[in-house]
């Protein structure tokens, strides 16, 4: 097996009064719907370089086997918010290993899932560096603590929300982080 080298993010939304193809048309829009996607865990590989999306997706064929971490949500119920978040937390030092969250919630705003994502993922590297922190902080605060500490570098997250067709017909919501060698 391979370290991946390289990540990009996508995300997408598809309406459809079939589920499984609004989940195809979410994967249109983000353009991955070409691969065979296999979903792994939330690890940022060390050195892994984030590259654009499109430079991203002109590496991918037909039919290639693809690692993702996705975060999905999908729902049929009219004017239903639903969001789709990957939150990421990249440490200082390129030779450690970051995170990437998902989170996929119905009745919050693109903002609020994204920071809860980004949230998610700066925890997780905070523990793992041994931050000391207050759970109960704001994430505002704990961003800031985070970061004045010199041993997580950068977070950030990458989302898709949408409100439920008012029709009812299926309406599913996709952001995703490809794993690239």
């Amino acid at each position: 097996m391979y370290v991946p080298s390289r990540i990009f993010f996508t995300k997408g939304v598809g309406r459809h009064k079939e589920n499984l193809q609004s989940f195809e048309l979410a994967l249109r829009e983000a353009k991955i719907e070409k691969c065979n996607l296999v979903t792994v865990s939330s690890i940022f590989p060390p050195g892994c370089k984030r590259i654009p999306t499109e430079e991203g997706i002109k590496d991918l064929q037909p039919g290639q086997i693809t690692f993702a971490v996705m975060a999905r949500n999908a729902t049929n119920e009219p004017n239903r918010l639903i969001a789709a978040s990957i939150g990421v937390a990249t440490p200082a030092d390129p030779t450690q290993y970051g995170y990437l969250s998902e989170h996929h919630p119905f009745g919050e705003t693109e903002e609020k899932a994204g920071e809860y994502a980004e949230d998610l993922a700066a925890t997780m590297l905070a523990t793992t560096l041994g931050i000391e922190f207050n759970h109960e902080t704001a994430w505002d605060e704990r961003e800031k603590l985070y970061k004045m500490s010199g041993k997580i570098v950068r977070t950030y997250n990458v989302t898709q929300s949408a409100e439920g067709h008012k029709d009812g017909i299926w309406t599913t919501v996709i952001a995703s982080a490809i794993l690239l060698p």
